[in-house]
């Protein structure tokens, strides 16, 4: 499925001044269908209420998914870039980390669908995310 052999390491590696990396967004797995990071619960990902952000939830999901898509593709033909997300915020989550589990359920030429399943520490699921991606030229 994967355009070559990643390592989380690789993935790790990527410029820390984005959305992602100032959130503290890590690579923990890759498997022949699916990813995994995982992130923070702190005072970065907290809403007033104490909880961790939906908004905060979202970037992780696609994080995921966008990192997942450019997994798939040629990066020097191809850039892959967010079309839509949506979030089902099930229950909250006060500290620790989260953990995403990002699973293709479409590989097309031009779109890319993602499902993040994002769990709490003590396994619960605490957010379903659903990403399309948008498979497009690389910008010249």
């Amino acid at each position: 499925m994967w355009f070559k052999n990643f390592t989380v390491d690789e993935l790790n590696s990527r410029p820390k001044n984005h959305l992602g990396g100032l959130l503290d967004i890590r690579f923990t797995e890759i498997g022949e269908d699916f990813i995994t990071g995982t992130m923070p619960v702190d005072e970065r990902t907290h809403q007033p209420a104490g909880i961790l952000h939906g908004g905060a939830s979202v970037v992780l999901a696609e994080t995921l998914g966008s990192i997942a898509s450019y997994m798939c593709i040629n990066p020097d033909k191809y850039a892959a870039v967010g079309l839509e997300v949506n979030a089902n915020h099930l229950r909250p989550v006060k500290n620790g980390l989260v953990k995403g589990i990002c699973k293709p359920l479409h590989i097309g030429a031009k779109t890319h669908v993602w499902e993040i399943k994002i769990y709490d520490e003590r396994g619960k699921m605490n957010c379903i995310s659903r990403l399309t991606v948008a498979i497009i030229n690389k910008p010249q």
